[in-house]
């Protein structure tokens, strides 16, 4: 829903600041993640909203783009919180230790613009 989030969201309707009604993330990044920490993390454990793939999140700061019917305007990069680090710590690697992986690697919070449906493997449509 533009300027409310996603129906059923913790955030939906609660934006305090610019960027709060989305987050997205680079499923490379998560493999990545994955990949040199030997973690094994499912995608949606970053707890983002939306999980990009072949899309370079970092470059929409400030850009407009559509997924489908709906359009967007990436506002800042989501940086990793101690939130984050804590969700994902475990034996092998602290919380700081997770919060530095994803540094600049976290993906992107948006504004919704316009109201629509959004689906698995829909085209992000950078305009």
């Amino acid at each position: 829903v533009a300027g409310c989030g996603i129906v059923g969201d913790r955030n939906f309707r609660k934006a305090r600041w610019p960027g709060q009604n989305i987050t997205f993330i680079e499923s490379e990044e998560i493999n990545n993640y994955n990949q040199n920490f030997a973690q094994d993390i499912p995608l949606g454990a970053t707890h983002r909203n939306i999980i990009t793939q072949g899309v370079r999140l970092n470059s929409l700061v400030g850009k407009e783009f559509n997924i489908g019917d709906v359009r967007f305007k990436g506002v800042e990069l989501c940086e990793p919180c101690s939130k984050m680090g804590k969700n994902l710590e475990n034996h092998t690697i602290t919380k700081r230790e997770v919060v530095r992986a994803f540094v600049h690697k976290g993906g992107l919070r948006a504004e919704i613009l316009s109201d629509g449906k959004l689906a698995v493997g829909m085209e992000v449509i950078i305009t």
